[in-house]
């Protein structure tokens, strides 16, 4: 399996990125919907799953796919490994992230038929703080270990908790 996602990969970064990246944002839902809300197979709101699984998929993959491959190419601190992690890091961290949660927290207002902007007064500031307590740990192993072409796997596979959170963040 592991090969064919690597060949898969070699052929087609940012499709199978953005695939994988879906289903897993899905598995983030379902997990939040049965393991945290605890709704039960009868109550599960698909259509919920679905908009995580369109976001993953259409927005998150393709971007964060891109942002890996920016600060790969563009956040170099010339001699300094552990300099270039940390000034990626504070990147990710300072743009990515408060612009990937209002993304987020505003795509789905829109999917839902809701107001963006009550959206983001009630859960952007949560959001983003709760992500500044898990995410530059991550993303410093992610940087120091993780080869480029599985950045966004690893980050996804991570984010099955975070995106449980997210989810249910966002029902709430």
């Amino acid at each position: 399996m592991l090969s064919w996602y690597k060949a898969q990969l070699a052929a087609r970064p940012l499709l199978t990125q953005a695939v994988t990246t879906s289903i897993l944002f899905g598995v983030g839902d379902v997990a939040a919907q049965q393991l945290v809300d605890r709704r039960g197979l009868s109550n599960h709101d698909l259509t919920r799953t679905g908009r995580m699984v369109l976001y993953g998929g259409a927005v998150f993959g393709p971007a964060a796919t891109t942002w890996f491959r920016f600060l790969q190419k563009r956040v170099v601190v010339p001699g300094s490994t552990n300099k270039t992690i940390l000034a990626r890091v504070a990147a990710d961290q300072g743009l990515f992230a408060p612009t990937f949660i209002g993304i987020f927290l505003g795509s789905m207002a829109v999917l839902e038929g809701t107001d963006v902007k009550e959206k983001l007064q009630k859960n952007y500031w949560e959001a983003l703080s709760t992500n500044w307590m898990v995410w530059p740990f991550v993303q410093m192993v992610n940087f120091k270990v993780v080869p480029l072409d599985h950045r966004v796997l690893f980050v996804n596979v991570i984010s099955i908790g975070w995106n449980c959170y997210l989810s249910w963040l966002n029902g709430h």
